[in-house]
């Protein structure tokens, strides 16, 4: 797969700053918090969208975003992609020309996602003859992912404000990275997964944010089965998850986690646990 020529005007971009606060006492202290920039995508120069994140990976962030919208799907056809922090815009540059983008664009949901929040197209059209597979997971590599997991978040243990997500095979993070929502940084990998050529089929997908239809969307779009959350689910994503096939894991920490599809899927080989 041929890679696309990549520029960035700026890769020193922080993700925190230093702030003077006062706690309840009127004493002064420094903290960190998380940094947020505007982020204007564009398609062969057309405007698309406004994407609000921290901006650890600007160029994989919109290739992955656009993907997931259907507004690319060539990734050989892709030409450029510019990012430019002084203007806070992200030009990418395809061969591929899409005849329907204008009504993809005209088909506009609002979404619980926070950092960017709308889904355009009938997404849910193109997963109609998804088949993904079912594998069967130990709860003990669950423990082990789980804990590996425990020593990423820096963004988050430094200045919280920031949602994480994981692409993981077995205990192994593949790749992880923060931002301001959680869908910019499922668009992220996705975006790193599609330029690599990589299948989902046996990965495991980790956010720290909420399983909504949206992010359940985006996982199934990966080819990954498996869903695992540190927070909780709503009733459209299980829905989707049970409709896909989707194994979905949510409040896991520690040696807690619940199981609220695919529960024939997970071997519980590990007794007790219930010390957390």
């Amino acid at each position: 797969m041929s890679q696309p020529k990549i520029i960035t005007t700026q890769t020193d971009i922080p993700q925190t700053i230093d702030v003077t606060v006062h706690d309840e006492y009127g004493e002064t202290m420094t903290k960190q918090i998380a940094c947020e920039r505007a982020l204007t995508v564009y398609l062969n120069w057309r405007e698309i969208v406004t994407l609000m994140t921290l901006g650890a990976r600007p160029d994989m962030l919109v290739l992955g975003y656009l993907k997931n919208q259907g507004l690319i799907e060539d990734a050989d056809a892709l030409d450029s992609v510019i990012i430019d922090w002084q203007t806070q815009s992200a030009a990418v540059v395809t061969r591929e020309q899409k005849a329907d983008i204008e009504e993809t664009l005209s088909k506009k949901t609002v979404t619980s996602g926070c950092g960017q929040g709308t889904m355009f197209g009938n997404v849910m059209k193109k997963l109609e003859n998804l088949q993904l597979p079912r594998p069967h997971i130990k709860q003990s590599m669950l423990y082990g992912l789980l804990e590996a997991l425990t020593h990423h978040n820096d963004t988050y243990k430094a200045a919280g404000a920031v949602h994480g997500c994981a692409v993981c095979k077995g205990t192994d993070i593949l790749s992880f990275v923060e931002d301001i929502g959680r869908h910019n940084a499922v668009d992220t990998l996705t975006g790193e997964m599609w330029l690599d050529g990589e299948i989902g089929d046996d990965k495991v997908f980790y956010t720290t944010g909420r399983l909504t239809s949206e992010m359940v969307i985006k996982v199934a779009q990966m080819g990954i089965p498996v869903l695992l959350s540190r927070s909780g689910v709503t009733q459209m994503g299980l829905d989707l998850a049970k409709q896909l096939g989707i194994t979905m894991i949510a409040r896991a920490k520690g040696h807690r986690f619940q199981v609220f599809n695919g529960a024939e899927n997970i071997a519980f080989d590990v007794k007790g646990g219930r010390d957390e």
